[in-house]
């Protein structure tokens, strides 16, 4: 198979059928390859074309990717810094604690925010973003195969913003933190 062909997502399917084909496909594209810069490349653009094969709201995805824990940040003062994405151009760093994406980091905990107007300090990167979901990529620094149970040291987070109010729902939650599990534990962090 191609690898570009990954990224076919048939018209039609549910939103839980197209999350498991990211899933899936992304279990194929990672087998041999456990560089996370890679990885989140082609989840990014997995999920990217997924959300733009399904009906409204899914296809309203306006942005799709990913911040990394900064290593030149210090444990006192954590910082995220921008990673694979698909979208227009977004921040560069973003503070543990800070808007939607810094509050998952800081509390290890998937944030799914409805109106991100009503979420207090949100970070506008993209005026059109009206909801954004975004879970922790969690690794147990005791155990190289990671896991994603709210334990151990958040090294990523997926982030994902919809150009409606209620964009993202419990089923997106529950597929993306299966993702995130699976990519805790398919990189070298």
């Amino acid at each position: 198979m191609n690898h570009a062909d990954a990224s076919n997502f048939a018209s039609g399917v549910t939103k839980e059928e197209a999350y498991e084909q990211v899933l899936m496909q992304a279990e194929g594209l990672f087998y041999g390859q456990r560089n996370w810069v890679c990885n989140l490349a082609n989840t990014a653009s997995l999920l990217w074309h997924a959300y733009h094969s399904l009906p409204p709201p899914s296809n309203a995805v306006n942005w799709a990717g990913f911040y990394v824990l900064d290593p030149s940040s210090t444990p006192e003062k954590p910082q995220l810094i921008l990673g694979p994405f698909q979208g227009k151009v977004a921040c560069q760093t973003i503070a543990f604690g800070r808007g939607v994406c810094g509050t998952a980091a800081a509390e290890a905990r998937t944030q799914l925010v409805p109106d991100v107007d009503a979420f207090p300090g949100h970070i506008a990167c993209d005026g059109d973003s009206r909801s954004e979901i975004v879970v922790p990529i969690i690794v147990d620094e005791s155990d190289t195969e990671g896991d994603a149970k709210g334990k151990g040291k958040v090294v990523a987070i997926i982030d994902v913003d919809c150009t409606v109010v209620d964009g993202f729902d419990e089923v997106d939650q529950l597929w993306l933190e299966r993702l995130a599990g699976l990519l805790a534990k398919s990189c070298d962090w």
